[in-house]
């Protein structure tokens, strides 16, 4: 049965919430009457926040993560090994691998993963800036970090062709992460212990 609502505008902001994930009529609900509790100031600001987020956010010039500046707080680091670059999927994924405090490189956000039935193709990610930052010479390790699933694999592979001919040692995170999980659901100390176990690419067909 569906909620009938006295007001469209309520009607309408309820419609908004639904719209993220995980969120349902319900919650939505709940969350809209919960923000009429509280004050105009606090409403304005709270929306205020995500206006300001869209409009100003950024995305770093060197690896594509989210950032309040040209280059994100990570590449602009000289105290990071910037001869060592992790690729990941998305930016969930860095954040991730920064919670276990055991890696100390860069990264690479590829904006998603290979998916034919999505309509996902290499030149939907940031693939070739990836080729273009190892082929600048300094990169001495790439680590394929991307989640132990079928489109995952496909995407590690072509990374793989791509940076073959490149003088590069291409590794790949341990599978201490199950095969077809999710990088951001891995617990922080199995996902640290990954990173550091890393294995040479082509050793990892045989696993």
């Amino acid at each position: 049965m569906s909620q009938q609502f006295s007001s469209i505008l309520l009607e309408n902001a309820v419609n908004e919430f639904a719209k993220l994930p995980g969120i349902g009529k319900k919650t939505a609900l709940r969350l809209v009457l919960h923000l009429l509790k509280q004050s105009e100031q606090e409403v304005e600001l709270f929306g205020n926040t995500f206006i300001q987020l869209r409009k100003e956010i950024r995305y770093c010039k060197v690896c594509h993560n989210i950032s309040d500046t040209e280059t994100c707080q990570i590449c602009a680091n000289p105290g990071r090994d910037h001869e060592t670059v992790c690729v990941v999927e998305n930016i969930k994924d860095v954040m991730s691998i920064e919670n276990t405090q055991q890696f100390r490189g860069v990264y690479h956000v590829l904006g998603g993963i290979i998916s034919p039935m999505d309509g996902v193709g290499p030149k939907d990610l940031e693939i070739e800036s990836l080729v273009e930052r190892v082929e600048a010479g300094t990169i001495k390790e790439v680590i394929l970090a991307l989640s132990t699933t079928m489109e995952g694999d496909t995407t590690n592979f072509y990374i793989f062709r791509k940076l073959a001919p490149l003088e590069v040692k291409i590794t790949t995170i341990a599978r201490g992460v199950a095969i077809g999980d999710e990088l951001e659901y891995a617990d922080e100390i199995t996902l640290g212990r990954s990173i550091l176990n890393r294995v040479d690419f082509t050793s990892s067909f045989k696993q």
